[in-house]
């Protein structure tokens, strides 16, 4: 996978209460496949990983929400934990930027709860996703067609369940990403 998105720049929103695995193993794996990756998020200068309920690492960010313009973006990562999409989702800016993503049809990976922040952001009406379970009467009621499998792909979305589904999520974000054209 090395280079394959040589060129793009990432956007990865979350804010304190993010499940940490599920933001460290995608950005290692978008860098990993060349990409240029930054953590945007409400809070600075650092935001708090957990590990399901309990703290982990204090993850550094690299742009503020208020700084951060999805045009300068290929594609935009969601990672989960219940915390961090709860929160974001009471902030507009952070609706703004997600919806921004959808409106310009540019390729959306989001993982566990992060779908969430679609709902709002207007990203979910008629695409077939999975999400974590406790989402499916969320993402239902939204429009969506939900489904239980380890990954769902519907033009520029990748949704995944859970932090074993790490691997395929993975895999699946960067083709997906690896299909748009660099906007450099």
């Amino acid at each position: 996978m090395t280079g394959e998105l040589k060129g793009r720049t990432i956007a990865v929103l979350a804010t304190d209460g993010v499940e940490q695995i599920e933001l460290t193993e995608p950005v290692k794996a978008l860098k990993n496949a060349g990409a240029d990756v930054k953590l945007v998020s409400n809070k600075t200068p650092e935001i708090q990983g957990f590990r399901h309920h309990d703290k982990a690492n204090k993850i550094p960010v690299d742009l503020s929400l208020e700084k951060a313009k999805a045009e300068n973006f290929d594609g935009l990562v969601l990672p989960g934990g219940v915390i961090n999409p709860d929160a974001l989702r009471l902030v507009p800016e952070a609706i703004d930027f997600v919806r921004n993503f959808v409106i310009e049809k540019k390729p959306i990976a989001a993982i566990c709860h992060g779908p969430w922040m679609l709902i709002d952001a207007g990203g979910v009406k008629e695409k077939t996703m999975t999400s974590w379970p406790s989402l499916k009467t969320d993402l239902t009621n939204a429009g969506a067609k939900w489904v239980d499998k380890q990954v769902a792909t519907d033009v520029c979305l990748v949704t995944s369940r859970k932090p074993e589904d790490l691997p395929a999520f993975n895999m699946m974000m960067i083709e997906q990403f690896r299909l748009r054209p660099a906007s450099n």
